[in-house]
């Protein structure tokens, strides 16, 4: 490793922040100490353990962080993820330590959402598949389909949930959602039909997906479900790969039980070449970027920092997602 890790109050393993940009600048100049790893779980375990021991808080990215590697930071008051998703992190092991695990909520928001419409464009006007016909000599003028008039089925109508129901007005979609804690008062303002799962899923042309991944939504998007969608549905996933069985999305798409799927998040990150849903007809695939635009990673980053700032100095921590780290200490 390149930094001291004998002195160091902030762990920062998100891949996009490093030394010396805005968000390490504005740790040390709130007198913390810094170290980037954004490799942390490849490392040696004696070496991670080290690292660990001498770290007061950490801005974390998407690698696992461990009941082990939170063991190993005795001295840790929080973890701030880069994002609004925490599955990564052991939060029970966390919430038994007594530390808070937080997220930058809002901070990728319009990002994301405005990637789902990248992707759903791009599925239905067939443009991966007209790019790479051009590129071979072939010049084929392959028939897509429009936005307008169609039934944009939104599971999840939370923060990103909401921004994309607000853009789909501006396609000209009819918006249909399920949430468990429904928004009825936005959905009222934003012309939203409220329905239940099964029915998004088989009355939409489009579904998106804006759930956490949790025991209650692992595989939620499964051959049974699918099944249930149009034949020239498409499924947009920018949520977290383990919400969709991959395995029947691949089938479901070969078998023409779908029209087609985009693919953002994976079960198992990054991809591998060989995966299937990179060699599919009618899959886009994504790196996980829906949220990697300028301007939402330095609101995630600069949000994150401010919450360990503040949170070091004797604050209370913002956006917490394990509440309980109060009173759960073992």
């Amino acid at each position: 490793m390149s930094e001291s890790t004998t002195s160091h109050d902030v762990l920062i393993t998100t891949a996009f922040l490093s030394p010396g940009d805005e968000v390490d600048a504005l740790l040390r100049g709130a007198g913390l100490t810094t170290h980037h790893e954004p490799n942390l779980a490849a490392l040696p375990e004696a070496e991670r353990r080290t690292l660990l021991a001498s770290t007061r808080a950490m801005i974390a990215g998407t690698q696992p962080l461990t009941a082990n590697d939170l063991a190993s930071a005795p001295n840790l008051q929080i973890v701030v993820r880069t994002g609004v998703g925490y599955d990564s992190v052991d939060v029970a092991a966390a919430t038994n330590q007594g530390v808070p695990v937080c997220i930058t909520a809002g901070a990728n928001r319009q990002a994301v959402a405005e990637h789902v419409f990248a992707l759903m464009l791009g599925v239905a006007r067939r443009v991966p598949e007209n790019i790479t016909n051009l590129r071979a000599g072939h010049w084929q003028q392959l028939t897509g389909r429009e936005l307008r008039g169609a039934t944009l089925g939104v599971l999840g109508l939370g923060s990103i949930g909401k921004a994309v129901a607000t853009i789909a007005a501006g396609f000209g979609m009819n918006v249909i959602a399920y949430d468990p804690y429904f928004d009825e008062a936005f959905a009222s303002a934003h012309n939203i039909s409220r329905a239940e799962l099964d029915e998004v899923l088989s009355r939409a042309d489009f579904v998106t997906l804006h759930l956490f991944l949790d025991d209650s939504t692992r595989n939620l998007i499964n051959a049974e479900r699918l099944a249930l969608m149009k034949n020239d549905a498409i499924l947009v996933n920018t949520a977290r790969g383990g919400i969709v069985d991959e395995a029947a999305v691949v089938d479901a798409v070969r078998a023409g039980v779908i029209g087609g799927a985009a693919l953002d998040v994976f079960e198992q990150e990054p991809l591998p070449a060989e995966s299937p849903l990179l060699h599919t007809p009618g899959i886009l695939a994504t790196t996980h970027v829906a949220g990697a635009t300028r301007e939402a990673r330095g609101e995630s980053g600069r949000m994150a920092a401010d919450n360990v700032i503040s949170v070091l100095a004797g604050g209370d921590p913002q956006f917490v997602v394990n509440p309980a780290y109060r009173e759960d200490v073992a």
